[in-house]
């Protein structure tokens, strides 16, 4: 997810509201909407389910999102999912994300395992929701400026807990109170950690991951001359 430490030293004009631009004109208006009507937008129309829930910086655990995945289910053991920053229409696209079954994960190297998060907490303390579907069957910067960011979900513990005023307002906005449904899970099986896990790195050795961008060679091309 779009990220960086060091605030941008100058931004295109505006309230924040949106991203910088012109708004469209009615050509490219006429002209999207004949696309979607001749194109099929076969990845898209596999979106099965939308999750509202809450994320964090994995280096810095007081930047906390509201976060909606969009997730395609690609097998029983796999699904991948499209984040935005709201449910909008105007929503930006702010990170992609892949969960995996315990089959799955159990199969990773802990080098690899270090970089995933469990969803457990989330879905127990009544945090993951799906917007409009019934509980009985449930179970930002304006440009994406900076190098990316590894994202954890919220745990049970100090840093990992998530600011009341999110939930909150995410409470309003559904008509949901996460209370209730923290106590209508509270017997939801959870994964059972193996000994050689280490998802959720940071509640472990209280350590992050953060990405540095540094210019480096290009890789040689035989019979290619760079200027």
């Amino acid at each position: 997810m779009a990220s960086s430490d060091k605030a941008p030293e100058s931004m295109p004009v505006g309230d924040g509201s949106v991203p910088p631009g012109k708004p469209m004109t009615m050509g490219h208006q006429v002209m999207d909407k004949s696309a979607q009507m001749m194109q099929t937008f076969k990845p898209i129309k596999q979106m099965s389910q939308h999750v509202c829930t809450f994320a964090m910086y994995g280096h810095d655990m007081s930047r906390q999102i509201e976060a909606h995945h969009y997730i395609t289910r690609i097998n029983q053991d796999f699904l991948q999912s499209a984040v935005f920053d709201s449910d909008e229409p105007s929503a930006h696209l702010i990170g992609v994300e892949y969960i995996v079954s315990d089959k799955i994960f159990d199969t990773l190297p802990p080098e690899e395992q270090k970089l995933w998060h469990s969803h457990d907490h989330e879905v127990t303390s009544g945090l993951w929701i799906s917007p409009g579907v019934p509980e009985m069957i449930q179970r930002s910067d304006r440009l994406p400026l900076g190098a990316p960011a590894l994202m954890m979900s919220p745990q049970v513990v100090n840093m990992g807990v998530i600011q009341p005023e999110l939930v909150l307002c995410r409470d309003n906005k559904y008509k949901i109170s996460t209370d209730d449904l923290r106590a209508s899970r509270a017997n939801f099986p959870v994964s059972k950690p193996g000994n050689a896990r280490v998802a959720d790195y940071w509640m472990h050795t209280g350590k992050g991951f953060a990405i540095d961008i540094e210019q480096t060679e290009m890789k040689k091309i035989e019979g290619v001359q760079f200027p």
